[in-house]
């Protein structure tokens, strides 16, 4: 049985604080229906104990996926001997360090999977606080949501009623680090954190927002990318916005206009 595991971009992400070592957000997250990796969950000749994955790219050998098996292992006492049986092959297509969210979304399908497949009972509510301890942005993808407002690290997530726009994506041949960008955030820009930036942005449609917010002011993660990764400038236009810690750009098929809408308003 196949899987889809979805893209997402953040048309916005607003830094509002710390939290020991991790950052608090004001983000939308919207998913990409067009780009999506698949699992596919298929027996194996031959009963064997262990997680068998097979990838149609090479991934560490601690990936979002082990993390998530070992967590519902957790959950879930059991589960193993269902992958005596089973395998699980990742077709992958999502870039990774792209900021789109790939290994993120394959945890949240995995979870997903599992809980349908051996018939797991477990609630929404419960698979996102597994994923949490997985990534930030795998809630989100545990709810399957088209487009939903995202805040504090990851966890409060509100569903966004809204015909989601269909997006022009271009992902530069460069894989941005997700912790590097990060860390270069809290160096030097960690001042501009603004426990009220974006309050107002949280009621706005997706392709408003892109037709009014200037791309560096809407993500906040912009101008620390561009500080690691400074190739990213040759991709950089007014009309370009970028897509969580990067390095994915994306933009409404029409010319957005310059007009800008100020944070926190």
């Amino acid at each position: 049985m196949t899987f889809k595991a979805y893209a997402k971009v953040n048309i916005f992400l607003k830094i509002t604080g710390v939290r020991g070592p991790y950052h608090e957000l004001r983000s939308r997250f919207v998913r990409v229906d067009s780009l999506f990796d698949s699992l596919t969950f298929s027996r194996k000749k031959s009963p064997a104990p262990g997680f068998e994955l097979i990838s149609s790219v090479p991934l560490p050998r601690i990936n979002t996926l082990t993390r998530a098996y070992e967590l519902l292992k957790e959950a879930a006492p059991g589960i193993e001997k269902f992958f005596e049986t089973h395998k699980v092959i990742l077709e992958k297509r999502i870039p990774q360090g792209a900021g789109l969210g790939g290994g993120s979304s394959d945890a949240a399908a995995f979870l997903n999977a599992c809980n349908e497949l051996y018939g797991l009972h477990l609630s929404k509510e419960n698979l996102a606080r597994i994923g949490e301890k997985i990534g930030a942005d795998v809630p989100f993808f545990v709810h399957g949501y088209a487009s939903a407002n995202v805040e504090g690290v990851g966890e409060r997530i509100e569903p966004f009623e809204e015909d989601v726009p269909k997006l022009q994506l271009l992902t530069p041949p460069l894989h941005c680090d997700t912790g590097l960008v990060y860390r270069a955030f809290r160096e030097h820009f960690i001042q501009e954190a603004d426990r009220e930036a974006a309050a107002s942005w949280k009621d706005m449609k997706s392709d408003e927002l892109l037709k009014t917010l200037d791309p560096v002011e809407a993500n906040d993660l912009y101008k620390a990318a561009l500080t690691v990764y400074p190739r990213l400038h040759r991709f950089a236009t007014p009309n370009r916005f970028f897509s969580g810690s990067g390095s994915t750009f994306f933009h409404l098929p029409e010319q957005p206009s310059s007009r800008r809408v100020q944070s926190g308003q």
